[in-house]
């Protein structure tokens, strides 16, 4: 179990403006409990106000010069020592994300280690921020381009990976020169602290990264408006992206958003049905089903769909709930009482839609009673139109669509609004190139779950899910960038002729 924090240790978590630590004068707090275990009160998320975000903001801007005009490979090495001291602490943060988020141990560890390895590449971006010479068609010209920074910039960040998604937004905004206001969800507030406290002793200046906690309606609808914040990068909800979006049009900002997901798993009939279900299951019941890539869909041919399930439903059931510090857990808890609930109304509406084949509910009696947990839950024969097959849930929630053969199992698998992730199982080399072309999504696996990504890869979708540049290796810089072009002319004289 986790430890508990003393109730005079209990505190308010401080917002970081210009360098230094500072309470919020807002008298508004937010409670944040363990979601594994409700006597676990770790502290407060302070409701900020529009002021303290406006200072924030100020701070960036008094801290962009500086931090501009520092040579890139400075800022680079600046990184890499956050990067070491990211593997330093990675086990003391590692258990803070699960006492406060709630995935398992195992699970903080492993986006501890992704986080280390972002911050390792784009450290390296740092030397490699390069234009290139074109040829000119005038004689004597020179002509290049450059990258530059575009100023003050706003995070603003999802609960379910608080250490990793803002990092891999921090790091090449920072790497581009960039100064950076960040706000992120309110109900990871102190590993978000803990976050900026390792940038800071590696040596990020004063003012070049701030924190302020507070509601997206106030302080984040304050970043997103401002015109002195010249882009906004999003992960989040559809709604929420959408709204950010067009505020931030009226402004012409920047705007990077990775929003929703409801991922498909295509089984095909020659498909290693053992090697299928391990990482059907891995996919959908990892970190709780909390995370953007999960597979929420399975969409298996019909000849192979009752052996399928059976391997599925057999290990779904074996999959331990709990406590993500108790070793052994597969499964935690829902982040706090309203997803919980989101994810109870699903099943409801699942049992009206489709076939209950596994778990359906939240976990009652004994430790179960004081956190937020819900058994591993697969319905079978859900209709493609189904709400179940259409509405991402972000819960241990999997769903299983039969159909008659492959082109049917490619259009099922892209009747959705969204197209982050998709996987295939197969052994036909034919279908793998097939599928990889025809699924409608920015990421493909073959014979591999729809969840995990590499440091240097590109990480995004398409459809609904994603808008603006990708995320994530040598493109993450694209979005903190401007492209400048140069043109000398060492003619020394005036031009003859058009100029276009």
């Amino acid at each position: 179990m986790a430890t508990l924090m003393p109730v005079s240790e209990v505190t308010v978590c401080p917002n970081y403006v210009g360098g230094e630590w500072v309470e919020s004068r807002s008298t508004r707090k937010v409670e944040r409990r363990n979601p594994a275990n409700f006597n676990d009160l770790i502290g407060y998320t302070p409701v900020s106000t529009r002021d303290e975000m406006r200072e924030a903001i100020a701070a960036a801007e008094r801290a962009y010069p500086d931090w501009r005009d520092k040579p890139a490979p400075k800022r680079g090495k600046i990184l890499l020592r956050a990067a070491q001291l990211l593997e330093e602490h990675k086990d003391e943060v590692a258990r803070l994300l699960t006492r406060e988020e709630g995935k398992t141990v195992a699970e903080s560890l492993g986006e501890l280690t992704r986080t280390t390895n972002i911050v390792e590449y784009i450290s390296g971006e740092a030397r490699r921020l390069s234009g290139e010479t074109l040829p000119s068609e005038l004689p004597r010209n020179f002509a290049y381009t450059i990258r530059q920074p575009l100023g003050v910039v706003g995070l603003i960040t999802p609960w379910n990976f608080p250490v990793a998604v803002p990092v891999w937004k921090i790091a090449p905004a920072l790497v581009c020169g960039n100064t950076i206001v960040w706000k992120p969800a309110g109900l990871t507030p102190f590993i978000s602290r803990r976050v900026v406290e390792i940038f800071a002793e590696a040596g990020v200046p004063p003012g070049v990264l701030n924190l302020v906690q507070g509601s997206g309606a106030e302080v984040g609808d304050e970043l997103v408006e401002h015109p002195t914040v010249r882009a906004i990068s999003f992960t989040g909800s559809n709604e929420v992206g959408q709204g950010i979006n067009a505020k931030a049009a009226r402004h012409l900002k920047k705007v990077q958003l990775e929003m929703g997901g409801k991922n498909p798993v295509v089984v095909l009939d020659d498909a290693d049905l053992e090697l299928a279900a391990d990482n059907i299951i891995a996919g959908a019941f990892g970190s709780t089903g909390q995370r953007c890539t999960a597979t929420s869909r399975v969409v298996v041919v019909e000849s192979v769909a009752d052996a399928l399930m059976g391997l599925l439903v057999e290990r779904a059931r074996k999959l331990k709930v709990g406590d993500g510090t108790e070793p052994d857990t597969f499964v935690g808890p829902s982040v706090d009482g309203r997803q919980c609930e989101k994810v109870e109304e699903y099943l409801e509406i699942g049992r009206r839609e489709a076939k209950l084949a596994a778990g359906g509910e939240r976990l009652r009696g004994g430790v179960y009673d004081q956190g937020y947990f819900i058994a591993p839950t697969i319905f079978d024969h859900v209709p493609i139109t189904a709400r179940l097959a259409q509405e991402e849930i972000f819960g241990p929630v999997l769903s299983v669509t039969r159909v008659k053969g492959f082109d049917q199992a490619i259009d099922a698998a892209n009747n959705v609004r969204y197209g982050l992730t998709a996987s295939v199982f197969t052994r036909d080399a034919n279908r793998v190139f097939e599928a990889a072309e025809r699924l409608e999504v920015g990421m493909v696996h073959v014979n591999s779950p729809t969840v995990g990504g590499e440091a240097h890869v590109p990480f995004g979708g398409i459809k609904a899910t994603g808008f603006g540049e990708r995320e994530v290796g040598s493109t993450a810089i694209d979005f903190y960038s401007e492209l400048k072009v140069v043109y000398i002319d060492y003619t020394g004289r005036k031009r003859e002729g058009k100029l276009y």
